[in-house]
């Protein structure tokens, strides 16, 4: 298994190097690391010119977005399998091994992905939360993509997955046009097709600011007129889309924007998310805790999310 790994970069000058080298101390060598360079205006391309590594090549294009970065260096990958790593994320040392040897257990799939850790802005880290995951030992088929999606963390995460090159490409690759949530409907795209295969260990970090941690407001409010929200309900009417659990899923995603715009005191908005959530899944309790929380004074709520959000 021959793998290429992309990395999109964009103004990431101080982690970069830190990401590519997380590659490089990998117990399995990747075959070449593709870092697609998206327009940066800090000079983060000059600290990838200034590594030697037979491998790594560097691909500049003029500011698109991630999903256009990774695109590009998808179609720059000379591999038939692809793992992505953000520039200011990294990789344990054993993460491309395991995913080789899930490869290996598990042929005939399409997307093979590990469990991550939580890192803050103060260099903290912490295990996500994996709930209802149903096979037995440390790896198996997750067969129930949507379901545990709902009620833990994103199982699935950009810097913890590689795939088929060709799924990648019957697909369309990265949705564009999509500010936010255009990696959860690209997995959710390839979870209808075939069963991920996982590993519930942590073999990742995802270092989060302070908007993640709830620590600092959002930086920006969920995208007008919901285009992941509706890709995802639209992904029901595929013949023979793996579409179980997929409404709690829903449900989730406008919990998502819910907590957004509550956390920016936009209630109004928040509850036309909640009510869509409701209709999706009637039982997501979460969702009347957050229509107690539209009432209540804006301070607190700040409190509760910090106290709470990551739950």
């Amino acid at each position: 298994m021959k793998i290429s790994v992309v990395i999109p970069l964009y103004n990431k000058r101080d982690t970069i190097e830190r990401a590519i080298d997380s590659v490089c101390r990998q117990s399995y060598g990747a075959h070449e690391i593709v870092v697609v360079n998206d327009g940066s205006r800090d000079g983060s391309e000059k600290v990838v010119q200034a590594i030697a590594r037979q491998g790594l090549r560097l691909i500049d294009q003029t500011n698109q977005g991630v999903a256009a970065a990774r695109n590009k260096g998808i179609e720059s990958a000379v591999c038939d399998w692809v793992a992505f790593l953000d520039g200011d994320d990294e990789w344990d040392p054993d993460f491309l091994r395991t995913i080789v040897r899930m490869h290996e257990a598990y042929p005939g799939h399409e997307v093979y992905a590990t469990a991550y850790y939580a890192g803050d802005y103060l260099g903290e880290k912490r295990n996500i939360i994996l709930n209802r995951i149903r096979f037995d030992g440390e790896q198996g088929i997750l067969d129930n993509y949507f379901e545990v999606g709902a009620c833990s963390a994103p199982p699935i995460w950009s810097s913890a997955v590689c795939i088929s090159k060709e799924a990648l490409r019957q697909i369309g690759g990265f949705p564009l046009g999509i500010r936010s949530g255009e990696d959860l409907l690209t997995w959710a795209r390839l979870a209808v097709r075939k069963h991920p295969v996982y590993s519930i260990r942590p073999l990742a970090t995802f270092w989060q600011d302070k908007a993640h941690t709830y620590d600092d407001k959002p930086n920006r409010e969920p995208e007008s007129g919901d285009p992941v929200g509706k890709a995802i309900a639209g992904l029901k009417q595929t013949p023979g889309a793996l579409v179980n659990d997929i409404d709690s899923y829903l449900s989730m995603w406008y919990k998502m924007r819910a907590s957004i715009f509550l956390r920016l005191g936009l209630r109004m908005r928040a509850i036309r998310e909640i009510l869509k959530g409701l209709l999706a899944q009637p039982s997501n309790s979460k969702l009347y805790i957050y229509l107690l929380l539209c009432a209540t004074p804006s301070v607190l709520t700040r409190d509760i999310f910090k106290k709470f959000g990551r739950s």
